[in-house]
């Protein structure tokens, strides 16, 4: 974990937006020291907020000099917030925003190394994935240490990133559609809009966890739970029907492309 050196605080956060404070909040509870913390927010109405939700971290209006900072702002406001800590000769800079690349962050960041990682929504409660690309190994590792409290990490090339955007970043949106249209579904089917809700959110919710902790994988799991001839296939063949693998296909791929373009507008 960075920890504070001759006064400075251990780790910066520039922006307390909801990924900041996600973050900030997974390293409290996993034990890092809220005095080696400092959060960064211009509104000040935002660091009065935070001030309760963040007990014994600093909450400032400007950056200052720190052993490693990240950056969570709006990709608009990237450019000052980096150029601000290069010039505090802050060592390690990490970029959790979307559309930003490597080369446009480490020219502003100046003689400090440039990370950057893509978080999803899923890190507000700590399951989220991220992907990290940038600096050496053991700047990598320093910024595993910051990004845990999010949820897995993977490593990639810098040129994987706009396909984790579309698929992983956009995800979350794509799942929660799903799971507005089995709630639909089930109010046309008769049920309660606030059962049928349940039902949805907890069916989707509890076949992920099936994933990552039981042994089989999305194919072998459909398999499993499809009779043949039964209601499950006569569902899946509907899907089928429809187009709805085919949709997910597109809709990855649109995302990944928009990535690439925002990227280049910057």
């Amino acid at each position: 974990m960075p920890v504070s050196e001759g006064g400075r605080p251990g780790l910066l956060v520039v922006g307390g937006g909801a990924m900041g404070t996600a973050l900030v909040g997974g390293l409290l509870r996993t034990g890092f020291d809220p005095g080696d913390l400092v959060v960064v927010e211009q509104r000040a109405e935002r660091r009065h907020e935070l001030g309760g939700l963040l007990p014994g971290v600093r909450i400032e209006a400007v950056p200052e000099e720190a052993e490693g900072a990240v950056v969570a702002v709006k990709p608009a406001d990237a450019e000052p917030a980096c150029r601000a800590l290069g010039a505090l000769g802050v060592p390690r800079v990490l970029s959790v925003m979307a559309g930003v690349p490597l080369a446009r962050l480490a020219a502003w960041v100046g003689p400090g190394t440039a990370l950057r990682a893509m978080p999803n929504v899923c890190g507000l409660i700590g399951e989220g994935v991220t992907a990290l690309c940038g600096g050496s190994a053991e700047d990598r590792a320093w910024a595993r240490q910051v990004l845990e409290p999010l949820g897995e990490l993977v490593e990639l090339p810098e040129d994987r990133f706009d396909a984790v955007t579309g698929l992983s970043g956009s995800g979350p949106a794509y799942v929660c559609l799903v799971v507005e249209a089995l709630e639909e579904a089930g109010v046309l089917a008769g049920l309660p809009r606030e059962v049928s809700r349940r039902l949805a959110t907890r069916t989707v919710a509890g076949t992920g966890r099936l994933l990552l902790e039981g042994t089989a994988d999305a194919a072998a799991l459909r398999a499993q739970v499809t009779s043949p001839g039964g209601t499950t296939a006569a569902g899946l063949a509907a899907l089928e029907r429809r187009a709805a693998r085919a949709a997910f296909l597109e809709a990855v791929a649109a995302a990944t492309a928009r990535a690439a373009e925002l990227a280049g507008g910057h």
